[in-house]
């Protein structure tokens, strides 16, 4: 029996359904679905996207058995539409849509019209009784299918269109009759001409060209930068699908017209339907953005019926699919068609309120709520906003649509490509442009922010830079963008490429000059109320790293249940104490190197307070001085000279001292334990002051301090032993000075290879383990940090590594000595405390990894506190399942 690549759907009977988005792709599966659901969706077929992966396998062909099926397909089209491809008297027209598995808006390609020529054009003008109609879908489908399938650039379909207005003395396409659009026709024919490209009169030619090029589309540069961006690899679809759909036509007059409409406010997810529409329209008149639409409620006031209609059926949807849709609509002829629906592409605030909303709903349950809000959706919720300040000071010079919330300020680039480049290097930049396009996409990726001045909230910039989280201002059209010249013009303002912009993308302002972002200091709402049933789930503990008090006082607004790293040596680069360190690093005897380490222990002991007292009873990880000294010290010979000033001492004999402390490779010098086992007299001064701040506090304020004690870079049993009996001998001999009780633990930070091998032995000593997960993964891969930007770029690229390994944790290699080292330490000591302090605390996809190997904790800067709390609560569930 012949392999089924067709499925057909019409009158409210569908081949496929919703659960087959592999095999339909998402437009496809959802036809189905609606088709059986009794919704009005236009007739058709989809071919499978198992033909898009064997049209690739196999040298750009199609399996013998397709075209008898399409014929067939196209035969009980006919059938049930009363109507026959390519008849010039009744002819039957279609659209041609892409639709892969995973919701990818306008990255491929779609035809629309189709089955048009110059005998069947006169048909449908007889049939609809409309030759301005005929004719516009006609000129449409010519300047589309010259676009699309024989790549004829679209500009020049522009501007012949645009000429022909300027002619006429008119503004907007609607207002050319039927013989200036059969001019138009004529005009594109002879730009079909001028390329040396045949437009095919034949329908049959038309479509298999058009379903060329929908399965061409998927291996397209703007699809292939989509899913590159957003991490959808080569593999994970089988490619797309080709919808082939019977036309239902929004331009055949007042009574018609098209729309996009969601379910929610894609912006901020109140519940309230949300959308707009174009009278006298096709699809791509909103989507592209080149005309800007009305208000999804205009449709109330000229057609009510079908504005009840649409309400109905997008409640009946949003609780069939329980989330939040898009979609497509077409009225043709007062009649109302569904061509499209798929969950929404929405903001990150968006995406928590509605999944926060949706369990109060009873639509969703708290785990489903917390599986479907992605851990970027909470950090772009923290997303920076303009300080306001500076925002009541600066310029206003437009207003467009706040299509996407967030603030941001760079330098004006009209081009994406140059955006990309800039944005390589490192360059804040707004791409501006009259609209945007699926070309564009790599450079919206790069850019900070988005500004059109054409376009609504349904145009391609608008979704496309709401899936993205980017900061986007449309439709602001006091803005005459000249791109080619390289400016932009409100009224007597020029802004040159390059100068500052800044966007608001919650008001749609738009900003002359640099207005500086400020990050929130709190959590509240929805999104409050999300991470407390992501703590109710998680097993993983989350803390933070920290090393002065503002810093710990965000992270417990933020969630954190303590410290997982404090980096002492970032407390002696303060203007007060860098002279004292110097000293330090400078003395000849012990004597010498204690009376400066004597100055430095009141201000570091009231350093931990500040953190103590911030934490009140949450276990503080406090790591000892890791850094080489040579860190400490001044590098060029103009600042030797200063410091030697300051210092009283020759410029020979502090040059002297930086060559002789000057590192190859620091990390595989004398640092972390090396130097306090070289100097024990810092161990002991830290000591000192990590348990005085606790004792203090205790008998001061009455706080309950947890101290840990971290030793870094041990990598044998014995280098721990040594400075743990130091650093236990003044610890007890304090407490027991002062007649408290305090408990503290003294524990290691696992990042050298050998520590993960011997944790057995390690953990005879330590009382728990931090993996220091960036520098283990420097000593594993043997690459520095430092240069890795020399190389990692095209490793990435080539696929030689499928992560940036800094920034997701390498399962395979660095989480198999993590593994390890747990497992093995633990063997030791069924109690010790696990758990990891590096980058990688706070991503996502390395959250699941600690998850599954069973540590205690992760630990993160403050600003990913609530992105971990909601990452480990999704590994607890993907774990469990």
């Amino acid at each position: 029996m012949a392999k089924k690549y067709v499925y057909f759907f019409a009158n409210g009977k569908a081949e496929g359904r919703a659960d087959m988005k592999d095999i339909l792709g998402g437009k496809g599966a959802n036809l189905a679905e609606m088709t059986n659901l009794g919704i009005p969706v236009p007739p058709g077929f989809t071919i499978s996207a198992e033909v898009c992966k064997y049209y690739y396998d196999h040298g750009r062909t199609y399996p013998e058995e397709l075209k008898e099926q399409v014929e067939e397909a196209m035969r009980r089209l006919e059938e049930v539409t009363g109507k026959k491809f390519g008849d010039p008297n009744n002819p039957l027209l279609v659209s041609v849509r892409s639709g892969a598995a995973i919701s990818m808006p306008g990255m491929m390609d779609t035809v629309l019209n189709l089955g048009l020529n110059d005998e069947t054009v006169k048909g449908l003008a007889k049939l609809t009784n409309n030759e301005r109609f005929a004719y516009d879908a006609y000129r449409r489908f010519l300047q589309m299918f010259g676009d699309v399938v024989l790549k004829i650039p679209h500009e020049k379909f522009e501007k012949a269109l645009e000429e022909l207005k300027k002619e006429k003395g008119v503004k907007l396409d609607t207002e050319l009759d039927a013989e200036d659009l059969k001019k138009l026709v004529e005009r594109y024919k002879q730009i079909y001409k001028e390329e040396g490209k045949e437009f095919p009169q034949d329908p049959w030619k038309q479509l298999w060209l058009a379903i060329d090029a929908v399965f061409g589309s998927w291996m397209n540069e703007r699809a292939i930068k989509y899913r590159q961006i957003h991490g959808i690899k080569e593999g994970d679809l089988l490619g797309t699908a080709v919808n082939i759909v019977a036309m239902v036509f929004g331009n055949m007059g007042e009574d018609s017209g098209t729309g996009v409409a969601f379910t929610r406010d894609p912006n901020t997810g109140e519940k309230k339907p949300y959308g707009e529409f174009l009278p006298n329209a096709q699809g791509e008149d909103v989507v592209a953005g080149i005309r800007t639409p009305l208000k999804l409620e205009e449709l109330k006031n000229r057609m009510p019926e079908v504005y009840n209609q649409l309400l109905e059926i997008m409640d009946k949807l949003e609780k069939h699919y329980r989330d939040m849709q898009d979609i497509e609509f077409t009225v043709e002829r007062g009649k109302l068609y569904i061509l499209q629906t798929r969950n929404g592409k929405r903001t990150s605030q968006a995406a928590i309120r509605i999944a926060v909303d949706m369990v109060h709903e009873g639509l969703i349950t708290k785990e489903e709520a917390i599986l479907r809000v992605r851990p970027e959706d909470v950090e772009q919720v923290l997303h920076p906003v303009f300080d306001p300040k500076e925002k009541a000071q600066a310029k206003v010079i437009a207003k467009g649509l706040p299509a996407s919330p967030g603030a941001a300020t760079g330098k004006v680039v009209f081009n994406a490509k140059k955006a990309e480049e800039l944005g390589k290097a490192g360059e804040q930049v707004i791409l501006v442009r009259p609209e945007t396009s699926p070309e564009d996409v790599g450079g919206m990726a790069a850019a900070q922010g988005i500004l059109t001045s054409r376009g609504g909230m349904t145009s391609h910039a608008a979704v496309v830079a709401r899936g993205m989280g980017k900061p986007a201002v449309v439709g602001a059209e006091s803005i005459e963008v000249h791109p080619e010249e390289g400016y932009f013009k409100v009224g007597d303002v020029v802004v040159k490429e390059g100068e500052w912009i800044s966007i608001d993308g919650t008001t749609g302002e738009v900003l002359l000059g640099k207005v500086t972002t400020i990050k929130p200091q709190g959590l509240e709402g929805p999104v409050a109320e999300l991470l407390q049933w992501a703590d109710e789930i998680r097993r993983l503990g989350v803390r933070t790293n920290a090393d002065i008090p503002r810093d710990a006082e965000v992270a417990r607004k933020f969630g954190a249940e303590g410290i997982g790293l404090c980096r002492t040596e970032h407390m002696f680069f303060e203007k007060d104490r860098i002279p004292k360190v110097r000293r330090m690093i400078l003395a000849k005897t012990k004597e010498e190197r204690e009376k400066a380490l004597d100055e430095l222990l009141p201000l570091q002991k009231e350093d931990f307070k500040g953190l103590f007292r911030v934490m009140k009873g949450l276990p503080v990880t406090i790591r000892l001085i890791d850094p080489p000294l040579h860190e400490f010290l001044p590098q060029e010979d103009e600042q030797i000279k200063e410091v030697a000033e300051q210092m009283g001492v020759s410029f020979e004999e502090l040059k002297n001292v930086v060559e002789n402390l000057k590192e190859l490779n620091p990390m595989l010098g004398h640092r972390g334990c090396r130097l306090t086992i070289t100097y024990p007299e810092i161990a002991v001064m830290q000591t000192k002051a990590i348990i005085g701040a606790a004792i203090e506090l205790k008998k001061e304020e009455g706080i309950d301090v947890i101290p840990e004690i971290m030793i870094p870079l041990v990598g044998h049993v014995n280098e721990l032993r040594y400075l743990k009996k130091i650093i236990k001998e003044t610890a007890d001999a304090l407490i027991k000075e002062a007649g408290v009780e305090l408990t503290y633990k003294i524990g290691t930070m696992i990042e050298v290879p050998r520590a993960a091998v011997t944790a057995h032995q390690i953990a005879e000593e330590a009382e728990f383990f931090s993996f220091g997960t960036n520098d283990l993964t420097q000593m594993t891969f043997g690459f520095s940090r430092d240069d890795v930007g020399k190389f990692l770029p095209e490793y990435l690229e080539k696929g030689i590594l499928e992560h940036d390994p800094f920034k997701t944790l390498d399962y395979d290699g660095v989480g198999e000595l993590v593994r390890m080292g747990k497992e093995k330490g633990r063997s030791t000591r069924p109690d010790l405390k696990v758990g990891v302090c590096g980058e990688h605390g706070g991503d996502p996809r390395s959250i699941l990894f600690f998850d599954k190997i069973g540590l205690d904790y992760v630990s993160c800067s403050p600003y990913r506190v609530p992105v971990a709390r909601l990452a480990a609560a999704q590994a607890a569930l993907k774990n469990k399942k």
